[in-house]
């Protein structure tokens, strides 16, 4: 009788394709790897090798950048801020409204899936991927429909990425009117917060803050969407990872000890934000690019065109 082997420590070892994964995922948490290169990284592996984990990648993401986003709280200043969010409210209540009206034309006239579209214009409008994960419960949104959704919008995402702080310079923006712009017109907090950082830390204040600011119109959104879908028992999620970044925006300007260690923690928040998109680029897969199908595509193409330029018009024109 033949006595089984033992299962060797090669079997039990990590795959190849783990491992370069691994590698990856540590070297992003370094200062040599920017917020660009760590989502190009993830794409990288999404196109050629895959998403080892990619079943935990959604929470993953979702939890890391709230997390981020708090701790980069510990590096502004509570005036700035609220000075930066007047100026950036009368922008932001526009570009919402116009983008949603927009949207919704767009949609009948290219019939496009009804709740699809309301997904994509949500998105647009307010913060990507966090408005389409609060607002699709709340209409009962099927789960394809999310997939197309959020798939579009982390698509142009990517490239908002990489294209806006390349305009931002060529047309000169201030500071403030790149945070501006890319609160208003990048859909997700990651990729405005990617971006304004490489613009500049000015530029990353008042864009994290008007950013932050747009998210809360997730509940006036969600409230409205349950009279538009005729679902009133739907429940809404509240965006609570904001109010513990005012908090930590409150301890920073008002406690000395806080202030000791505030570069700490905003370091540690970037490298965490720099994880977040290269987890976000993992997950864009060609299955994920080929499930969007062409008209959502073209639909958050143009919704995206329209608040890019318009928003961009009306910094320009309106501040410093």
């Amino acid at each position: 009788m033949q006595i089984p082997e033992k299962k060797s420590l090669l079997d039990k070892s990590i795959t190849t394709r783990e491992l370069i994964f691994l590698l990856a995922f540590v070297l992003c948490l370094s200062p040599f790897i920017t917020p660009p290169i760590g989502l190009l990284m993830g794409l990288v592996i999404a196109q050629f090798i895959g998403h080892p984990y990619l079943h935990l990648n959604h929470k993953a993401t979702h939890l890391l950048l709230q997390i981020s986003v708090v701790g980069l709280g510990f590096g502004m200043n509570v005036s700035s801020a609220l000075q930066a969010g007047k100026e950036g409210l009368v922008f932001t209540i526009a570009s919402i409204v116009g983008t949603l009206v927009i949207g919704y034309f767009m949609g009948k006239l290219m019939k496009i899936d009804k709740r699809t579209s309301y997904l994509i214009s949500t998105g647009t409008a307010i913060c990507g991927g966090s408005a389409i994960a609060a607002i699709s419960p709340v209409i009962k949104a099927e789960e394809k429909q999310i997939s197309v959704a959020l798939g579009t919008i982390f698509i142009l995402n990517s490239i908002a990425l990489f294209l806006f702080p390349i305009v931002g310079h060529a047309l000169e923006l201030s500071q403030t009117q790149f945070g501006l712009w890319s609160a208003i017109a990048i859909h997700d907090t990651s990729s405005v917060v990617g971006a304004a950082n490489k613009f500049g830390p000015q530029a990353l204040e008042v864009a994290t803050t008007i950013k932050l600011a747009r998210a809360l119109w997730i509940i006036p959104i969600a409230l409205l969407s349950t009279i538009l879908f005729e679902n009133k028992g739907s429940r809404i999620k509240i965006p609570y990872f904001i109010g513990l970044f005012i908090i930590a925006m409150i301890a920073n300007t008002y406690s000395p000890l806080v202030q000791q260690y505030s570069h700490y923690l905003t370091a540690i928040a970037k490298s965490g934000l720099t994880l977040t998109l290269f987890l976000i680029g993992c997950g864009l897969s060609q299955k994920v690019l080929r499930s969007v199908g062409y008209k959502p595509l073209v639909q958050g193409i143009a919704l995206w065109i329209f608040i890019s330029l318009a928003s961009l018009w009306a910094v320009t024109t309106f501040s410093v």
